[in-house]
């Protein structure tokens, strides 16, 4: 599932259309990423529209549209966009393609997990206005995360890392790198944090954040071999922390395939 990083990257992907006219909307009506906001009426009120903006955050995407239009998207787990050619001819996954006059926007999503919100107003819509504030910004934080952590005592930190009402963004491999980085079982109770694990893990939360944002959602490159993330996908594994080298572990928790090394942060 794509993560703050990859949602950044994939933002991007759309600005070659930004002040090109949409002369032509193509949707799939009855496609499950319309089930908060029909094709139809997408379809009747962007056709002719200008894309003016785009936006990220966390796992969110908006994107602003001439004469107070909006478009949301949340690209669930397969989800991606792209740019392509005015004459691209829309594959069998891509459910919504907006056709300007000098390239074509992409909405794929295989597996359909992701959603499409359509807004009318002058201003930001409601519900992006009420997203919590981004783990990279001023709001967040150590306070406010440590009252958060707070209401989840008994739960693993990796399973209130992914909570997206006060981590906006954070996924699987982000919660594990945050771990991994400031040697903390994925599986620690939040109510069993010390004071200082919880003052490296709100460092840590921006750090590997700003970082991934730097590299990932530049041009899509892999984050450095330093990192747990070049090295957690297959079993196998080893700890990429120098004087390591451990056998990494993947194994469930809660639902979510989970990656540590059990020498560091045992």
């Amino acid at each position: 599932m794509p993560e703050l990083a990859e949602v950044e990257y994939y933002r991007k992907e759309w600005d070659p259309g930004i002040g090109d006219p949409i002369v032509e909307v193509l949707a799939h009506p009855k496609a499950r990423i319309f089930r908060d906001a029909p094709a139809r009426a997408i379809v009747k009120h962007l056709k002719g529209e200008k894309l003016t903006g785009s936006f990220a955050h966390g796992k969110q995407i908006l994107f602003q549209f001439s004469n107070g239009h909006w478009l949301g998207l949340h690209l669930g787990m397969t989800g991606r966009l792209s740019s392509q050619p005015r004459d691209y001819e829309p594959e069998k996954h891509d459910h919504l393609v907006l056709r300007g006059k000098k390239q074509t926007l992409v909405f794929c999503d295989p597996r359909m997990f992701g959603k499409v919100i359509f807004d009318r107003c002058e201003d930001f819509p409601e519900w992006w206005a009420a997203l919590p504030p981004a783990v990279t910004s001023d709001r967040f934080t150590r306070t406010k995360m440590e009252a958060f952590l707070g209401r989840f005592k008994k739960s693993p930190i990796k399973t209130v890392l992914m909570d997206q009402r006060f981590f906006p963004g954070i996924g699987n491999w982000m919660a594990d790198e945050i771990c991994w980085k400031i040697k903390i079982d994925p599986a620690t109770r939040c109510g069993d944090l010390t004071a200082k694990q919880v003052n490296e893990l709100w460092k840590a939360t921006r750090e590997v954040s700003r970082k991934a944002l730097q590299i990932i959602g530049e041009d899509w490159s892999d984050p450095p071999k330093t990192w747990l993330f070049t090295h957690r996908w297959k079993d196998g594994g080893k700890c990429p922390r120098k004087g390591c080298g451990a056998d990494l572990v993947r194994a469930d928790l809660r639902g979510r395939t989970t990656c540590w090394c059990p020498q560091c942060q045992g």
